[in-house]
């Protein structure tokens, strides 16, 4: 049992005399009797075969939906078995961000790797090792694009609700401005950004497709902020990149966005992957870790961690962000799932995603009360309907079918396709909806 109870009777006591004490009572005096637990009161222990059928048993409470429409910034997509086969390795799956990073060059190396292809897939300069999620590379984006003079920060009301939190709660903390733009038919106007933009505008925040599924008008948006001297963070889902015009080619200044599409499953809500790429000109107020590509004093090709604008490297006050890690292990996913997808194998996904989505919109919309929420609105894999019923009863009903519909929005209900959305799928969906609504 030595490697279950870290110390024996004899060496506690021991340690208590050291102590000068008698007691591990005497050890925790200080602390109110009222608040010591005295016992656990666990139950007995139990054999392993019990356990595992115990747990057999918990497992068998969790529902897994035999088809899923549902997405809303998780999405549930085809990994290929390498991914998980090279990532399980050991040497990969027990790998932390290093600490002593020079010695490490196999994890540096898989996050130059990552690096790398971040900056193919989003047409921009420079990566950093990626941060915890979507949300907070969007809310770190915002907090590079602060000057003195420029400190305000708008943010499009058509991206994902929980994002524009985190935007909020990052700026609220250091007195930044944050105005959230409306949203007409699903998206930004153009309009409504060139009238709320003014010299203090540090930068514009846009998500496409947005949360309702819906491409923005980039080009006028990326212009209109430019022009007024701001700059603009451009939040992307990567699949759509392989389809879509990237940030670069919008011209944005930095590139954001949730990376759990690229191999990642689901997994309860995470841990997922935030990714940020940025122009050459911002390099050096990226956040977070940035592996660079160098030669050892015999000149073999190496890899050191640069250009670290975090406060554990440099004077706190001139740090731009506190960010001290990096998703290491989920970088490594999408890094291999990038690889073993290639540039077709991304496109292929983006496009039968498009189309088994706009597929679904056509059959929906022969439902009577399903019609297109964003009428003569483009959209990549998401979109939003109405709907002739409570949204949340209907959901139900599809669940008890097997089937995850799509997510309660402001009384409609989003809807989301990928490539794993067979037309057996959606056309089981259509029946099902068919029949609760005739009931």
């Amino acid at each position: 049992m030595g490697n279950y109870i870290p110390a024996t009777a004899e060496e506690r006591q021991a340690m208590l005399a050291t102590l000068g004490l008698r007691s591990v009572d005497e050890l925790f005096a200080s602390v109110p009797a009222e608040v010591r637990v005295r016992s656990l009161n666990l139950p007995d222990g139990l054999s392993e075969m019990e356990v595992s059928r115990k747990i057999g048993d918990l497992a068998a409470k969790n529902v897994r939906f035999r088809s899923v429409f549902r997405g809303a910034g998780a999405y549930r997509h085809y990994i290929p078995a390498v991914v998980k086969t090279v990532t399980s390795r050991e040497e990969f799956v027990t790998a932390y961000t290093p600490y002593q990073a020079e010695i490490s060059q196999g994890v540096l190396q898989s996050i130059f790797e990552y690096q790398t292809q971040i900056c193919e897939l989003t047409g921009m300069d420079v990566s950093n090792a990626s941060v915890y999620d979507g949300a907070v590379a969007a809310a770190e984006a915002a907090l590079m694009c602060l000057e003195r003079r420029r400190h305000g920060v708008l943010v499009a009301g058509s991206a994902d609700p929980q994002t524009i939190a985190v935007i909020q709660t990052y700026c609220e903390s250091r007195s930044v401005p944050v105005t959230v733009l409306p949203t007409k038919n699903g998206a930004v106007d153009p309009a409504d950004l060139t009238a709320a933009l003014s010299d203090e505008t540090a930068c514009v925040y846009v998500q496409s497709p947005n949360y309702y599924g819906v491409l923005e008008d980039m080009d006028a948006l990326t212009a209109d902020a430019h022009e007024a001297g701001a700059r603009m963070v451009m939040s992307a889902n990567p699949i759509s990149l392989g389809l879509l015009k990237t940030p670069g080619e919008y011209g944005a200044d930095i590139a954001v966005g949730e990376g759990q599409p690229l191999g990642l499953p689901l997994s309860f809500g995470g841990p997922y992957l935030g990714f940020m790429a940025c122009k050459k000109e911002l390099m050096r107020r990226l956040p977070g870790r940035i592996v660079g590509q160098t030669e050892d004093h015999e000149g073999r090709r190496c890899f050191v961690l640069t250009l670290q604008a975090r406060e554990q490297h440099i004077r706190r006050e001139k740090a731009s962000s506190n960010i001290c890690s990096n998703e290491a292990l989920c970088a490594m996913t999408a890094s291999v799932y990038l690889a073993a997808m290639g540039p077709q194998g991304l496109r292929r996904a983006a496009e039968n995603s498009a189309a088994h989505a706009h597929y679904l919109a056509a059959e929906l919309a022969k439902i009577p009360g399903f019609a297109l929420r964003h009428q003569g609105r483009e959209f990549f894999h998401e979109f939003l309907t109405d709907c002739p019923m409570d949204p949340e009863r209907l959901c139900a009903a599809l669940a008890e079918r097997g089937i995850l519909g799509g997510l309660p929005v402001e009384g409609g209900l989003l809807w989301c396709c990928t490539e794993l959305c067979g037309k057996k799928d959606m056309d089981e969906l259509i029946t099902a909806i068919r029949e609760v609504c005739a009931q």
